[in-house]
């Protein structure tokens, strides 16, 4: 187990910047430690403070400045207007079926309707199909008489799918966000993909969703730009039409991980306002399931472990496009049928995965009896009977728990099927295309994947299963030469040193201001120094830690919780000897109590040491 998972790393508090700081609080009225969050992600002028506070759809890019996009609306509005029958190719994860639901209805709305569009939708089965474009769901496309696909989340390496396409005589648009191919992108009618050589559009790291989302905003403003009034439709469009687009968006924006700042926190935080209270049957009946509130905005904590799960689920373990006709149908009787069945395939993934995790737990402590601490660089794992659907799954809990880049892999008829998660400053798709290429070089009959993609987070991939041990021995040379000590044992970077008198619910009100939180612009770790235990430690299941701290001198008390997803408490705290008076320093995350008999807030432990002088830098 890492350093990051015991609790043992290094605290650090960023420099403040007094001057900045200070009128940060004097212009908006904040606490200090609302100001030392801002300045510590960068924002220092009170105006981009009041613009972080008050995201505002003003502040979405004009979709027409991404490279390619004039053509892909010129094409779908012949399409529209000809009649011609447009496939959709989405992909089975929450990304791509939001993608799907959300190009699909667009399409559908520029339409007249006395001559609406034919538009249908393929969303792959992950295990019979895998992922991308398959040559063979083009023909029967064309077969039936469609002369236009667009893919959505998937395409920018789909190059032998971009030659059948022209083969068949079908125009292709591929929306992607995934990282292409140096050897370049795909031909096709249009590619819309921000992260591709000479694209203007300033957000770089758009979610799939979010690329399809240009697309559909893009065909909606022309359609307005054509209307009798247009100003009024443009203005209808603004209020109405891409806030309620903004909810699918924001949800796979949250669940894909990608940055949430600039442009995709107001996309984030505007799409979470708009989940406040849904009115498709689809989205309502699967908040309702998943127990998130109605009344209320969700945080995107709520989303990303409630609702998006639930949507994963159905890729995974089943059909993806249940998630897309979830989304589609307004018969509120079959929405609910639908989000049950969503919620028991997680229930099924949830077991699997558990499953799974108990074999993964023995084989990652059978590695550390063997070769110590600093086991190994980069970790793969493979097992035939591991499930395909929670590959990526395990790949993350494995991260969680070693600090570790993750492969995890099974097999079936002779060829092995992975995905990997990555730790901060490792790019793993670089470290793919390394091995492959290394490979390649040596052995250029014998590439070592046949298949590979992702970004420097996450990956997938399928190779030989007689190949996996050059995959581990190339991943470990690659891995030694770039994995650095400071990657894998990264100091706790906290915000700000906080007494427990300056816990208020002021204070917390404009914590939440703060959100959403994620990628780039991560929940607050504040640490507070020299807490008593007012009470002996209590463990809940063997696997929790709950304390009652208190600050001598001070009149504030406060629960604390630690949990077991990410640090081993019980042995940590016997380690330390905590007891009752105990003297310590606390890292944490502050949320607001569940229980609405028991009102306030309490502390969500991350790290717990002995009192003592931490680091500033």
């Amino acid at each position: 187990m890492s350093s990051a998972q015991t609790g043992r790393q290094p605290w650090i508090v960023s420099p403040p910047d007094a001057e900045a700081e200070a009128s940060l609080v004097a212009e908006l009225g904040c606490p200090a430690a609302i100001a030392s969050l801002l300045v510590a992600r960068g924002i220092r002028e009170t105006a981009a403070a009041r613009a972080f506070f008050n995201p505002d759809i003003e502040d979405l890019h004009d979709p027409m400045l991404m490279l390619g996009m004039d053509i892909a609306v010129a094409r779908i509005q012949q399409a529209v207007q000809r009649s011609e029958p447009i496939l959709i190719y989405g992909d089975y994860d929450v990304d791509g079926t939001t993608a799907t639901v959300l190009l699909k209805t667009a399409i559908e709305r520029i339409a007249p309707k006395d001559n609406p569009a034919r538009v249908t939708y393929h969303v792959p089965h992950r295990i019979r199909e895998g992922y991308g474009m398959q040559t063979g769901v083009l023909g029967l496309a064309a077969a039936s008489g469609v002369r236009l696909v667009i893919s959505v989340d998937t395409g920018i390496r789909a190059f032998a799918a971009a030659e059948e396409a022209k083969a068949l005589g079908l125009d292709l648009i591929v929306t992607d966000h995934h990282l292409p191919d140096d050897i370049g992108i795909p031909e096709a009618v249009a590619v819309l993909n921000p992260a591709q050589p000479n694209c203007p559009y300033p957000n770089k790291s758009l979610c799939g969703a979010g690329v399809a989302f240009k697309l559909a905003h893009a065909i909606l403003l022309a359609a307005a730009e054509s209307a009798p009034d247009p100003d009024s439709q443009r203005n209808r469009l603004k209020r109405g039409v891409i806030p309620s687009f903004l909810k699918l968006v924001a949800i796979a924006t949250i669940a894909d991980s990608v940055p949430l700042e600039g442009e995709n926190r107001v996309i984030a935080a505007l799409g979470l306002r708009e989940l406040r209270n849904p009115v498709q049957p689809g989205l309502r009946a699967l908040m309702e399931i998943a127990q998130l509130p109605i009344n209320r905005a969700p945080t995107a904590g709520e989303v990303g472990f409630r609702l998006a799960p639930r949507i994963n689920a159905a890729g995974r373990m089943d059909i993806a496009s249940d998630v897309v006709e979830l989304f589609l149908t307004k018969d509120i009787a079959h929405a609910a049928l639908l989000a049950q069945k969503l919620n028991r395939l997680n229930d099924e993934r949830r077991a699997t995965e558990a499953s799974a995790l108990e074999a993964i737990e023995g084989q990652l402590e059978a590695m550390r009896t063997s070769l110590g601490e600093s086991f190994v660089q980069c970790i793969i794992l493979d097992d035939p009977a591991w499930h395909r659907g929670v590959l990526g799954i395990l790949a993350s809990r494995i991260v969680d728990r070693t600090g570790r880049p993750a492969l995890v892999l099974t097999h079936e008829d002779g060829h092995a099927h992975g995905s990997g998660r990555s730790i901060a400053g490792f790019h793993l798709l670089n470290a793919l295309t390394a091995v492959h290429i290394e490979a390649s070089t040596g052995e250029p009959d014998m590439p070592l994947f046949t298949r590979f993609g992702g970004h420097a987070h996450a990956v997938g991939f399928s190779l030989p299963s007689d190949r996996v041990a050059i995959l581990r021995e190339r991943m470990h040379r690659y891995g030694v030469a770039m994995l650095t000590g400071p990657m894998l044992a990264p100091p706790l970077e906290c915000d700000a040193e906080l007494l427990l008198s300056d816990i208020t619910q002021e204070f917390f009100d404009w914590l939440m201001r703060c959100e959403p939180f994620g990628m780039s612009n991560r929940e607050p770790t504040f640490i507070t120094r020299g807490v008593t235990l007012t009470t002996p430690v209590r463990f809940i299941k063997e696997k929790h830690i709950c304390l009652q701290l208190e600050k001598v001198g001070s009149p504030e008390r406060f629960s604390a919780l630690g949990w077991s997803r990410t640090i081993d408490w019980p042995a940590r705290c016997a380690e330390m000897a905590l007891d009752q008076d105990s003297l310590i320093d606390v890292a944490y995350r502050l949320k607001a109590k569940t229980n609405p008999q028991f009102p306030g807030l309490e502390l969500e432990l991350v790290a717990v040491q002995p009192a003592q002088s931490f680091q500033k830098i």
